[in-house]
């Protein structure tokens, strides 16, 4: 059977450390995608080399251009300017819509039966932007933020309580940042709610570290952005993809209806096989719950409205 061919666009830290989680994994062949010249080539080889150590046959290539990512199955853009400390990721939107548009036209050109899935921020506005101009279905386009946003309330959840992360099923919807929406009638620690097992106020305090936890990386290491974790999460949904897992994982998907929500791009449980975001989970929430995925959501709304501005 031949092997799927995935395209990482940008080859900084949340690009190359995915593109070397794919290849330790054998997701697939590897194509890493820069315009700084040399740079994805020397990261590629790099990657290539620990092969023999590993034990991974996985090829890995790095272009400047999009000619060697033609008919890729799965098409990962991290590219865009990183946050700095002070900055937002609404501040990011001009310059990385930008930068998107190029991308998803070459990919829309070269691979046009691609599933995207979106890590540069603003996520959820990104997301959209490349949706419109990819003109791919909604199934094909997806932004990852839930996996992450996920992924940081179970570290803390865990650290908490001291309990392995493996016990932690954590629900994160909503917009990837300020407005994101902990559902914590959904988050539970090995099936038990976990209201039932932390005060209120120490998870008032988890909760809020979760929303700023992209802040916090950002303000310890002072010259980049987090990319351990997210490249981590990009990888859990490539596996899901690739695979055909049909795995339900919180990801940032066009809502047409879903949760009250029309023609907006938020963080939902989603399905994801071999066809992408097959089918958006309708999960019941409380009215706080409801309201707070709905003031995100108008949070996007903003934002999106800018982008069809720039586009």
């Amino acid at each position: 059977m031949a092997r799927k061919k995935i395209t990482v666009v940008g080859a900084g830290n949340v690009g190359a450390t995915t593109a070397q989680r794919l290849a330790e994994k054998e997701m697939g062949d590897v194509v890493l995608v820069d315009i700084v010249q040399d740079m994805p080539q020397g990261k590629s080889l790099d990657i290539l080399e620990s092969g023999p150590v590993y034990g991974y046959d996985t090829k890995i290539i790095g272009t400047n251009g999009y000619e060697e990512t033609k008919n890729s199955d799965i098409v990962i853009i991290t590219s865009g300017v990183p946050r700095k400390p002070g900055m937002s990721r609404d501040d990011l939107l001009k310059i990385n819509t930008g930068i998107v548009k190029g991308v998803a036209e070459s990919i829309a050109k070269t691979s046009p039966n691609a599933i995207l899935i979106i890590v540069s921020n603003p996520l959820d506005a990104i997301s959209y932007a490349a949706y419109k101009i990819s003109h791919f279905p909604r199934n094909r386009v997806m932004g990852m933020a839930g996996v992450l946003d996920a992924a940081r309330f179970s570290t803390f959840i865990a650290t908490e309580l001291n309990v392995s992360v493996e016990n932690i099923h954590a629900f994160v919807l909503g917009g990837h940042g300020d407005t994101m929406v902990p559902s914590l009638q959904h988050t539970t620690v090995a099936g038990v709610p976990v209201g039932d097992l932390i005060p209120k106020t120490r998870l008032e305090a988890i909760v809020k570290r979760t929303r700023d936890g992209g802040a916090e990386i950002v303000n310890l290491l002072k010259t980049a952005s987090a990319f351990y974790a997210p490249s981590a999460a990009v990888v859990e949904m490539v596996e899901a993809i690739i695979k055909d897992k049909k795995k339900i994982l919180p990801c940032t998907v066009l809502c047409e209806g879903e949760y009250g929500l029309h023609g907006v791009f938020a963080g939902v449980p989603v399905k994801l096989g071999a066809n992408g975001a097959e089918q958006i989970f309708e999960i019941k929430l409380n009215a706080e719950e409801s309201a707070a995925l709905k003031r995100s959501a108008d949070a996007v709304k903003t934002l999106c409205e800018q982008v069809d501005k720039l586009l």
